[in-house]
């Protein structure tokens, strides 16, 4: 662990011995983690004291700084720590967001309502039944529905005759009928008491009616009927019964190991199980306070509507659950309800265990991989990896490339893309210090995090470019190294130091297969970069020279058309309709079609010879 700095010691000493939220910071002044404590004074400074697991040692060599924040009770320390989160985003918390989101069957609030599924609930008077985090669960209920229930299925142009759906039953084609709202108003009314667990009486009048069609010898009549009962056993017997009073509760349970939590969820709807929840992330705080902040998050979000009730372990503090979530909180010491807590613990137990067999291997392929390449360069461990990859053919269009690796993990919302602007031909050396030069220059111009290593896809002569910019250009003092290939295309070696010695990697290594996955990252993105610049200037190329077709309407049709052969294909009618003058229309008529007539013939002379 790295010693403390001067500044947090001094903080250290100031702290107050009052609840309150504190604020992680790393050294670009980047809030890294947020949390909560009951004495600010206890929580904080265990941090820097004494022995932790890796994963809070890892947290604790990254910080820098902490701001706190004192509130006037531990219930307004846990509101605030949630919004605080969510106004930060902190990699440390980003586990205990739950960014799941989940279907729902939707009934519109329409004049004729319809069916639909959706994964946004939004405050427009519509019903929303579910969550149903098994899709497939949601769809074959919404077939089922679709079946029994004739909601809209056709559209307001369908006025010229019903539609398909209407001729199998399934939708009243009121656009067409002028079917009475009304109407639709019982039907919703029946759908709602279908979800309430009322579907027995459907069942029924579906068996009257199929036995009433077998007696008339309308044989698909009576199979439809029987196929429609079939659907509703089979999809609602799926439900397992829980509670014979129908209420909607969501049952929590957790459990922790190895500094790690899972939260387990059990969605009851209607009385009914319809599905659980499952996250795991590690936690830094005491455990039934990050899983207060968990719970927090989780109604955060739209998609988690609020039940009628929530079943919570007898170990959580009820009172801040009920602070933090507008419905009834219930810690069970009995009967059928401390049952399913307890089944979400063991459940919660069970995943944790089945997620340490994976996290040990993937462990080894990231963060392990990590410590063990910064080792080998002797450097701090690179957690944020930024590499580059030059990229032309023949010398046109070159353009360059970078990946970011985070956590040993690609950060492809980061990755970008150069065009190359100051250099004409195929000079690898001039692409790559223009392509530093912005990248970096920006860094500091924006305040962007810096990387804890860069990586050159290249060899001596890339890396001693970069070197120069940084350090004489710049003044940044950033690790270097380069990746060299062998005759295969594959990566050799590592290039690093003051003489860019190679560097010894076992080939079998967790680190070298890392190496080799941000290199084959880099050179994708850059080669898939210069194929589509490629593309297009090919295309637009084929269009110079035509007499009043500039870059505007150059542009205009390359986006109306999307190809040459498309263009080719269009008529000059086509091509006045997307706003080319009558002229210029004919123009281009002409000349795509001379294009067209010169590739033929010269097909014609080659199949000749």
């Amino acid at each position: 662990m790295n010693s403390m700095n001067e500044q947090i010691q001094h903080k250290l000493a100031l702290l107050p011995d009052q609840p309150g939220c504190y604020l992680m910071k790393d050294k670009n002044g980047t809030i890294i983690y947020v949390g909560k404590a009951k004495v600010l004074k206890n929580r904080v400074r265990s941090y820097f004291t004494g022995s932790h697991d890796t994963k809070t040692t890892r947290l604790v060599s990254e910080i820098v700084d902490f701001e706190y924040i004192v509130t006037e009770s531990n219930v307004e320390a846990l509101l605030l720590e949630i919004n605080l989160i969510k106004k930060n985003d902190p990699k440390y918390n980003i586990m205990l967001k739950d960014d799941k989101t989940y279907p729902f069957i939707k009934v519109t609030n329409e004049k004729y309502p319809r069916l639909l599924i959706t994964r946004k609930v939004l405050k427009d008077k519509a019903l929303y039944f579910g969550p149903y985090p098994d899709v497939r669960a949601a769809n074959e209920i919404k077939k089922l529905l679709d079946r029994l229930f004739p909601l809209v299925k056709c559209g307001p142009g369908n006025t010229k005759r019903p539609c398909l759906y209407y001729h199998m039953g399934q939708c009243l084609c009121p656009y067409y009928f002028d079917v009475d709202p009304a109407v639709y108003k019982g039907i919703t009314e029946d759908i709602k008491q279908f979800f309430n667990g009322n579907y027995t009486q459907i069942e029924e009048t579906l068996t009257t009616k199929m036995h009433r069609a077998a007696e008339e010898m309308a044989f698909e009549q009576a199979a439809e009927y029987r196929d429609q009962i079939r659907a509703i056993e089979t999809v609602m017997v799926k439900q397992k019964m829980t509670n014979s009073d129908l209420l909607d509760r969501d049952v929590f349970g957790y459990h922790v190991d190895k500094g790690w939590m899972c939260v387990q969820v059990f969605f009851i709807r209607q009385g009914k199980l319809i599905e659980r929840d499952v996250s795991i992330f590690p936690f830094y705080n005491e455990a039934q306070e990050d899983f207060l902040t968990f719970i927090g998050q989780f109604y955060q979000k739209a998609e988690h509507m609020t039940p009628k009730e929530v079943l919570i372990p007898m170990d959580i503090d009820q009172l801040s659950v009920e602070a933090i979530v507008a419905t009834k909180v219930l810690r069970p010491q009995r009967g059928e309800k401390k049952k399913l807590v307890a089944l979400a613990n063991k459940n919660a137990e069970m995943a944790l265990a089945e997620k340490f067999d994976l996290m040990d291997r993937q462990e080894e392929r990231t963060i392990g991989a990590l410590e063990k390449l910064g080792n080998a360069l002797n450097i701090p461990m690179p957690i944020r990896i930024e590499a580059f990859d030059n990229s032309n053919i023949m010398g046109t269009d070159p353009v360059s490339a970078m990946v970011v690796f985070i956590d040993g993990k690609p950060a492809r919302k980061e990755y970008r893309k150069y065009k190359i602007k100051t250099v004409t031909g195929p000079d690898d050396y001039a692409s790559m210090r223009e392509v530093i030069y912005r990248r970096y220059s920006r860094v500091l111009k924006e305040g962007l995090p810096l990387p804890d290593l860069i990586i050159i896809d290249g060899g001596k002569g890339q890396v001693d470019i970069a070197k120069d910019v940084l350090e004489n250009q710049l003044g940044i003092d950033l690790p270097v190294a380069g990746l060299a290939k062998n005759e295969k295309h594959k990566t050799s070696e590592l290039l690093y130091g003051e003489a860019l010695d190679p560097i010894p990697l076992t080939r079998n290594s967790s680190e070298f297969f890392l190496l080799q996955r941000i290199q084959d990252e880099v050179h994708r993105f850059a080669i898939t970069f210069h194929r589509q610049l490629r593309s297009k200037n090919s295309f637009a190329s084929k269009l110079d020279d035509i007499e009043g077709l500039g870059p505007k309407r150059k542009k205009m049709l390359l986006k109306a058309f999307k190809s040459m052969k498309n263009i080719q294909a269009a008529d000059i009618e086509a091509l006045v309709a997307i706003g080319l003058p009558q002229q210029v229309a004919m123009n281009v008529y002409q000349a795509v079609r001379r294009e067209e007539t010169s590739k033929s013939d010269e097909s014609m002379s080659t199949r000749k010879k």
